[in-house]
């Protein structure tokens, strides 16, 4: 007589697998959206608005798989079913990954001021010549903002100023455009004083204008910079890093 053998049910049923898959599924969509914001734009199939709004929409999805994934962990955890306990902790450890530079970008937003115009320079601040064209073009203004934006750069980089370094004016120049060409900015002008060149994100192909001039002292070589976004209010902080980290590394090279 034959006998029928039956496997028992695994405790707490197919929820923890289907929770499991849930997030999995919204962890995908999140990044899928959130990584077609930046190329969007930069192809103008959307506004920065509508990529934005884009960007909003897969970190609240991705916050939604995380919410999945804890639940996934815990049912499973108390069912004692440890490949989707697995899951669940492999989809919250994903999201924090994913947005984790949302996160970053909201912080910044609220610790920096809503400047977009950084110079070492705020009395006679170097101007843009050959770029002054596409400037004109974009949003943001060619003119150094003045004394507002000024005054809230003194606030919050204080320690922003230039250099100066004790060399022949060439060798400081062929160090500023060695340090140009290093940062793969696209170099619009470079004569014996000043060089001038645009810097473009990856991302969102955001284009930041920087022009370096140099002018001779009694003690060496003056090195002043100014780095301003063509769009946006806010630069997050992005010009006043960029101007730290150029001329250190100028300085280096000079040296």
């Amino acid at each position: 007589m034959s006998s029928l053998t039956f496997k028992p049910r695994p405790r707490g049923g197919n929820w923890p697998v289907v929770l499991g898959w849930l997030g999995v599924i919204l962890l995908v969509v999140a990044v899928a959206l959130m990584g077609a914001a930046g190329p969007a734009y930069r192809l103008e199939w959307l506004s920065l608005g509508a990529s934005f709004t884009l960007l909003r929409q897969g970190a609240h999805l991705a916050l939604g798989a995380g919410v999945l994934g804890l639940l996934t962990f815990m049912v499973a955890g108390l069912c004692r079913r440890w490949r989707p306990a697995l899951v669940g902790m492999l989809v919250i450890l994903a999201v924090a990954a994913t947005i984790a530079l949302p996160a970053q970008m909201m912080h910044m937003a609220r610790t920096v001021p809503p400047i977009h115009d950084i110079t070492t320079d705020m009395t006679t601040p170097p101007a843009f010549e050959a770029l002054a064209d596409e400037r004109q073009a974009a949003p943001n203004a060619v003119a150094y903002p003045g004394e507002p934006t000024a005054r809230q750069q003194r606030i919050a980089y204080p320690h922003l100023a230039p250099i100066t370094l004790d060399q022949p004016l060439d060798r400081v120049m062929a160090a500023v455009e060695t340090a140009a060409n290093a940062q793969d900015w696209h170099i619009a002008e470079v004569t014996s004083h000043r060089l001038e060149a645009t810097s473009t994100t990856r991302w969102f192909g955001f284009e930041d204008d920087i022009v370096v001039r140099l002018t001779e002292t009694p003690d060496g070589v003056r090195v002043d910079m100014r780095s301003a976004s063509r769009i946006g209010r806010s630069d997050l902080g992005t010009n006043a890093a960029r101007i730290q980290t150029f001329l250190e590394d100028v300085k280096r090279r000079a040296q």
